[in-house]
């Protein structure tokens, strides 16, 4: 199967988007999931932190004096430190001289360099009391990050005057606890969107079934097995369309069988008719010979003034004769049972032969080397090449051309035949019509000299050895007939079958 192919596959389709469906609801659920046990976490680890810090700064921050010493301030800080929440305690105030002096509980993990300036000018700040606000200095907090660890630092100062405290709490378990929450998901969201592919392959599969099923019996049906029907099971939307294709497989066969009983109806009657006529019109050929020997014959026996009706007769016999003739010959090629009887010929003597017997030999111009040797059917050649020269002669005047030449294209050893007039051409509304049976150019001239027939006989009769008749007006004027014929029909497969040992076709 192509690249192209397996991008246009239903089959593919469908996965992908029951996948892309099952992705975007894994991926948003897992965020949104992700998103609110973080604020959670950190707001639990974060409350927590602050109240124990909080608490600490006024149970202890507040028992110091007014203008404590450095060790008082380091022991509280300690003291504090020791809360549940684990944090570091970091304590500024002033001594009894003015000087700043600093309490540390862990001078290796907390410093003032570690808070942001930002939050120290919040807690230095005094606040304008009012009616909402009934104390100067509040709680402050920030999440910083170090190192890509996250702390937690927080700052406040003692209502009365005091020591102002900072604290600086990792965040690092909860940290590793959403990492943990984070591949949980990501697992979630992987193992969630290899089911959908499974599901989406196999729903796929259950729809995608029919529709395969219904696609072979379809390219079944059109190879004309009109019997071709779908196993129906279930009421939904594919059963329902099984049943409309069969229903539509079932009345195409019967109006096929029906169409196929009038056609062979109607070729049996052309056939029966033909057959028919042949009798009387043997009697009335003979009487009509009969009657021009008469009219050709020097006593001069025939009335003079019924001399056109004998000779109108004698004409229309002919013509009539000609139309059953052809009629048999079209019922022969319809029913399938026209066959070949080949001979190795040379074209050229075969031409001249056919346009001698026809005493066309002064308005015809032949191109043809002698040798060009093919072996095919003489008597069908004469009836092409009668046809082509007789019209070329009434349709477009002498002389009439007839070359002749080999092609060998592709492993083909063809010979062309091309029979050219000096006339006006095909009108080119009639051009794809001058093989149509009875077609008429005219139809103010429904009556003709001709069956109508011979054309599409003669393209009938290049079919059965496997070739082509094709029809085209030439750029300087006139029409072209070309037949194109294999030298050897022996070796093609055409419509009449195979060849027998003594030339003809089984």
């Amino acid at each position: 199967m192509s690249l192209g192919m397996r991008f246009t596959s239903l089959r593919l389709r469908l996965v992908l988007v029951f996948a892309l469906v099952a992705l975007t609801a894994a991926v948003s659920a897992s965020g949104i999931a992700y998103w609110l046990n973080r604020e959670a976490v950190l707001t639990r680890a974060q409350d927590a932190a602050l109240n124990d810090f909080q608490q600490e700064m006024q149970n202890r921050a507040g028992a110091l004096p007014g203008r404590p010493t450095q060790t008082e301030l380091e022991n509280t800080a300690g003291q504090m430190a020791t809360s549940n929440q684990h944090f570091s305690v970091l304590l500024i105030a002033r001594d009894a001289v003015g000087d700043t002096v600093v309490g540390n509980s862990d001078l290796d993990t907390f410093s003032l360099s570690d808070v942001p300036e930002s939050l120290r000018e919040a807690v230095d700040q005094r606040q304008r009391l009012s009616s909402t606000n009934k104390s100067p200095y509040h709680l402050y907090w920030q999440r910083i990050s170090d190192d890509d660890t996250p702390y937690l630092v927080a700052g406040t100062r003692l209502i009365g005057g005091g020591p102002t405290g900072y604290m600086l709490k990792s965040l690092e378990p909860e940290a590793k606890d959403l990492n943990s929450l984070a591949w949980s998901l990501g697992i979630a969201t992987g193992l969630a969107l290899i089911g959908a592919a499974l599901l989406a392959q196999a729903a796929a599969t259950t729809v995608l079934r029919p529709v395969h099923r219904l696609g072979a019996a379809a390219r079944r049906l059109g190879e004309g097995k009109l019997d071709t029907r779908l196993r129906v099971s279930g009421t939904d939307e594919l059963a329902e369309l099984s049943r409309t294709f069969n229903q539509a497989a079932a009345a195409l066969e019967k109006r096929v069988a029906d169409m196929s009983a009038r056609d062979e109806a109607s070729r049996r009657f052309v056939a029966d008719m033909s057959h028919e006529l042949r009798t009387p019109l043997t009697a009335i050929t003979a009487v009509t010979e009969v009657l021009e020997e008469e009219l050709d014959a020097e006593t001069g026996s025939v009335d003079p003034m019924i001399e056109p009706a004998v000779r109108l007769v004698v004409s229309e016999t002919r013509r009539l004769g000609d139309l059953v003739e052809n009629l048999m010959e079209v019922t022969r090629f319809d029913a399938g049972t026209a066959r070949l009887v080949l001979d190795d010929v040379d074209l050229a003597d075969q031409i001249t032969a056919c346009i001698d017997a026809r005493a066309w030999l002064d308005a015809v111009e032949l191109d043809a080397a002698r040798g060009i040797m093919a072996r095919l059917d003489p008597r069908r050649l004469d009836v092409i090449l009668a046809n082509l020269i007789g019209n070329a002669l009434k349709h477009g005047g002498s002389p009439v051309r007839i070359a002749v030449r080999t092609d060998v294209t592709d492993g083909a050893d063809d010979v062309l035949i091309e029979v050219s007039d000096h006339g006006p051409g095909i009108p080119l509304e009639v051009l794809p019509h001058v093989f149509d049976r009875f077609y008429k150019a005219s139809a103010s001239r429904p009556r003709s000299e001709g069956s109508g027939l011979g054309l599409s006989i003669a393209l009938e009769n290049a079919h059965i050895h496997g070739g082509e008749l094709t029809a085209a007006n030439a750029p300087e004027g006139g029409a072209v007939f070309t037949l194109r014929l294999p030298r050897d029909v022996s070796d093609t497969s055409g419509p009449s079958g195979v060849p027998d040992p003594q030339g003809g076709a089984r």
